[in-house]
């Protein structure tokens, strides 16, 4: 009865674990740090939580601005694309990108376009793609995050490329919650891109 038990729970593990899996294995040799980052036409930024103050992006957000505007003063891509939910529940995530990137870094706002409409990280790689017309670009955001994303992207026709972000202030608490969010939304990703197929 024991090995039953222990039969049917290794089944269910590797069933819940396939699309970790998959994220995870279809993102190998191509995900790198800042420095390593190859040319591409656009850098991506996902959004995620806007400060207490709503205007302005928190830590780990910055971390993604401050990657991708040192991706294009290095030459690595031309363009940014800030995609986010323009209502999110902390503040407009694009609105405040845009300002992150144009005012405090200092950027041409000629070189950003944001995107309101990138409500999860499979919408903002189907629009960048599809409303875009994005098809190579680098994909900004933190480590725990960015095997997904970068598959979603590979998967909706664009030839992605992750860039780790830069995670200032993220302690071991934070990242290993993250990871495990992580985990469990690579099953949605997988549902996403298998029920949208064709």
């Amino acid at each position: 009865m024991k090995k039953k038990i222990l039969i049917v729970a290794a089944a269910v593990l590797v069933l819940v674990s396939a699309p970790w899996l998959w994220t995870t294995l279809s993102a190998v040799g191509h995900v790198h740090d800042e420095a390593d980052a190859p040319a591409a036409d656009v850098v991506i930024v996902l959004g995620t939580q806007v400060a207490a103050d709503r205007r302005t992006p928190e830590k780990r957000l910055e971390g993604r601005l401050r990657t991708a505007a040192a991706l294009v003063s290095a030459g690595r891509a031309r363009a940014i694309l800030v995609s986010g939910d323009g209502g999110g529940d902390s503040g407009d995530e694009t609105a405040a990108m845009t300002g992150f990137l144009t005012g405090e870094l200092g950027m041409d706002p000629a070189l950003v376009m944001a995107d309101p409409q990138g409500l999860d990280t499979y919408d903002s790689c189907a629009r960048a793609h599809e409303k875009y017309g994005i098809t190579k670009a680098l994909v900004v955001t933190q480590a725990y995050h960015l095997r997904r994303a970068v598959t979603l992207c590979r998967s909706l026709g664009i030839d992605a490329e992750g860039v780790k972000a830069r995670c200032d202030g993220c302690g071991v608490a934070l990242l290993a919650e993250k990871s495990v969010r992580d985990y469990f939304a690579s099953g949605k990703a997988a549902w996403d891109v298998l029920t949208t197929a064709g």
